[in-house]
């Protein structure tokens, strides 16, 4: 069919193409309409109507044909939004005419019979010109059929449909079946392709051969993607699948297939953490984001920029992460980087006094246990006293809300990062109890997927290079979450808390880190403990099997988010904050054979091994 397709035009090209297609569909509707009412044998009064009245109306048409978008809509695509435009625009002249022919005298003689069919005829005449300008593009963009590829598709829902539709339109890959659980749309079609039952008939004697599945379910449960994962590893059948809902609003889902990754099959449903309001509550405001360049700093800066802030304060000490969250969010608002350390207390407190941000999202901190271990002073006086700083700056500089990012490690710390983490919170409600302006907000979570030295990471690099993969412990579990959920939370937390206030987010069931190296073994396609080994090496110091959310002299309350929890119980009294406030001011002074006895003289309940 390649004698068929059509040239590449331009867009002026494809302009005057269109005027001439749909000029002679408009004349040709009318004559034909003229000829269905008098039986192809039209008076000469109305014939002399042709030139008199017909050119201005035909004239009409083309012109909200054009304001519809038909002139400027590619071919290759007419769907039901572009049939809904066309039938409105054609509509519109059909009923103004006749309307006018209750009032003007010049088209009084017309036949209301022939606007009516002509208006019919155009629409039909003007959406068939459309559709063969489609199909001629979808068969000539089809590719050989020894180039095609057979593609299943799992969830025969919109997006199912949706993406089939997108696949047919493309070429190179067919596709060539439905599969969905919901037993009543067995039997039936989607776009001409069969809807069969679940994807495990893919194993049966009589099943269609199949080249790739993509799994077109973005709401489903992590239960059932992990299980249709490990059925077609068994079968050796290669998936993709489709982003979530959000990310599907932001362009076309082919475009947008990616491999199934680990978030998808943890098994967890992720937390929404939509909450009504929270875009107008940021909105307008100057907001300070230290750590801006991590993983959760610069998601919190993203989803800043969503909530339409006035300015964005990127406060970072590594030179690189702060280039790139800067170069990536320069064009969306007004981003302002500041390069300094959260200990300069001089250059902080300028900034502070210079932007007057109404939040301060506290995200810099040292987090990686096993660093922390052997450099403790260090921990202390980046996570503990630049801490510190800031919020007795942010005080001073009436921020209305200082915002705490903690982790599950501070519930009876093991380790120094914990520790210090612990010790952050208590600072944060001990600032609590000086401040009438400022609230302080801590928020507590678990293990963020894909975060800088995670464990996701860490396997991800391992199975690349053939294994092994290292797990610390056979029974060792910990709770995980995704970057945008542990960014959502902060952000509802800020809004949602008052002074002193502590939040955990629901995390779920917390997952075993054996069984996390396995799936994500498979998902590389590998097959675990054969292909790619697995190996236990032991907990490192100050690590824990398992982790907690609270510990047990706290207990969680409902706020108004279904998602977040606060904390109540342990709280920090005036005698302790003396304490603390004295431990602090010997903190600068400290050497780092002194740091592990402040940091339990600070803390009592934390015991290094």
């Amino acid at each position: 069919m390649s004698f068929l397709r059509p040239p590449n035009l331009t867009q002026l090209q494809r302009i005057l193409v269109l005027l001439g297609v749909y000029s002679v569909v408009l004349i040709a509707a009318t004559w034909i309409a003229y000829g269905l009412r008098f039986d192809f044998e039209v008076p000469e009064i109305h014939e002399r109507q042709f030139g008199a009245v017909w050119p201005w109306v035909w004239a009409s048409k083309l012109g909200v044909l054009a304001a519809a978008g038909q002139f400027s809509s590619l071919l290759s695509f007419f769907s039901l939004p572009d049939l809904k435009r066309l039938g409105v625009a054609l509509g519109l002249i059909t009923v103004g005419m006749l309307g006018l022919w209750h009032v003007g005298e010049s088209i009084h003689s017309m036949s209301r019979g022939v606007i009516v069919l002509d208006g019919v005829l155009s629409f039909l005449g003007v959406a068939a010109c459309r559709l063969i300008f489609r199909l001629i593009r979808q068969g000539t963009g089809e590719k050989a059929l020894s180039e095609t590829r057979r593609i299943a598709i799992v969830g025969a829902g919109e997006v199912g449909a949706n993406l089939a539709r997108e696949l047919q339109t493309r070429g190179g890959l067919k596709p060539a079946v439905f599969f969905d659980d919901a037993l009543r749309k067995t039997g039936t079609q989607v776009h001409g392709i069969p809807v069969r039952g679940a994807v495990e008939l893919l194993g049966e004697a009589a099943a269609p051969e199949i080249d790739e599945v993509i799994i077109a379910m973005p709401s489903a449960p992590g239960e059932r993607v992990r299980a249709i994962v490990e059925y077609l590893g068994r079968l050796k059948i290669p998936c993709r699948t489709v982003p979530s809902m959000s990310q599907l609003a932001e362009g076309e889902i082919i475009s947008a297939l990616r491999p199934v990754e680990i978030g998808d099959v943890l098994g967890r449903e992720p937390a929404d953490l939509e909450v009504g309001g929270l875009e107008n509550f940021y909105a307008g405001e100057c907001v300070l984001v230290t750590g801006a360049g991590g993983s959760i700093g610069s998601e919190l800066c993203r989803q800043l920029v969503r909530c339409g802030v006035s300015r964005l304060i990127l406060l970072e000490r590594s030179e690189s992460a702060l280039f790139d969250i800067h170069s990536e969010l320069a064009g969306e608002t007004d981003c302002v980087p500041e390069l300094l350390d959260i200990t300069d207390s001089q250059r902080l407190s300028q900034v502070l006094d210079q932007y007057r941000p109404a939040a301060v999202f506290h995200a810099a901190a040292f987090k990686h246990v096993g660093l922390l271990e052997r450099q403790p002073l260090v921990a202390l006086r980046n996570n503990i006293l630049g801490t510190h700083i800031l919020a007795k700056l942010a005080r001073e500089h009436q921020v209305d809300r200082v915002v705490l990012i903690s982790t599950d490690k501070a519930v009876e710390p093991t380790n120094v990062m914990g520790a210090t983490k612990r010790v952050a919170e208590r600072l944060m409600e001990g600032h609590a109890l000086d401040s009438s302006g400022t609230r302080f907000i801590s928020v507590r979570f678990g293990n963020v997927l894909g975060s800088s030295g995670s464990v996701v990471p860490i396997f991800q690099r391992q199975i690349a290079i053939g294994g092994p993969v290292t797990v610390r412990d056979a029974e060792v579990t910990r709770y995980f979450m995704s970057i945008p959920e542990a960014a959502g939370l902060v952000l509802c937390s800020g809004m949602l808390g008052g002074n002193g206030d502590r939040f955990i987010l629901n995390m779920g069931e917390p997952v075993k880190i054996m069984d996390l190296a396995e799936q994500m073994i498979r998902l590389s396609g590998k097959t675990p403990g054969q292909e790619i080994a697995i190996e236990i090496t032991g907990l490192g110091p100050g690590e824990k099997q398992h982790e907690r959310l609270h510990a047990s002299d706290e207990q969680l309350e409902a706020s108004t988010h279904s998602k977040i929890q606060r904390i109540r119980g342990d709280r920090l009294d005036a005698d302790a904050w003396r304490h603390m406030q004295s431990q602090l001011a010997l903190l600068e002074a400290l050497n780092g054979a002194d740091a592990i006895a402040w940091l339990q003289d600070t803390l009592p309940e934390y015991q290094a091994e």
